[in-house]
């Protein structure tokens, strides 16, 4: 192969990757969705069960097990007539089988990165109830000033991912897609 031909894949190798990278960072304000999400991998891994979603996800966001590990799920599952200062208690049989999806689905089950970090930021007796305080979420979270997400009525807490991670449901948490609700995109 002469030396031309050589460099003529060579730049069209580094000029498709910078089309792909230029497409990463693609951003609501430049029409339409972010394409970020078809050239990267899911943060976790999304809600797959539709028991779990209509029940979960009837009152708050339904959280995907990959966020934390089954023994929080199961803790959690089974302190269900205070669930967060509310009775979310559901029969014996949903009961066990949405916890039964959490649990084989949780962080220590999962191949997912974000999963994973979450996992590796806990100790190995911990068991969290809120995601929101885990050491792997409010290292993430340090720089937001509470005026941005307690105080914005548009966000209200922490617990509301899908306020400002745009595709959360979907399992996409990466920071390109962060869009603060009466702020904007968010750059820390």
């Amino acid at each position: 192969m002469n030396i031309a031909r050589k460099l003529l894949i060579v730049i069209s190798g580094i000029l498709l990757l910078a089309g792909i990278t230029a497409c990463n960072h693609d951003d609501h304000e430049h029409g339409g969705e972010s394409t970020y999400k078809y050239f990267t991998r899911l943060d976790v891994a999304p809600v797959e069960n539709a028991q779990y979603r209509e029940e979960c996800g009837s009152c708050h966001f339904a959280y995907q097990p990959g966020l934390l590990p089954a023994r929080s799920w199961q803790k959690m599952m089974s302190q269900l007539d205070d669930h967060f200062g509310e009775n979310a208690e559901l029969d014996e049989q949903s009961r066990v089988a949405i916890t039964e999806y959490l649990i084989n689905n949780a962080a220590e089950h999962s191949a997912y990165e974000r999963s994973r970090m979450i996992l590796s930021s806990l100790r190995e007796n911990e068991i969290p109830l809120r995601i929101s305080e885990t050491r792997y979420f409010v290292r993430k979270h340090n720089e937001l000033p509470k005026s941005v997400v307690q105080d914005n009525p548009k966000v209200g807490s922490f617990a509301a991912c899908a306020a400002c991670h745009v595709n959360a449901d979907k399992g996409y948490y990466d920071e390109y897609e962060v869009r603060i609700p009466g702020y904007g995109k968010w750059d820390d």
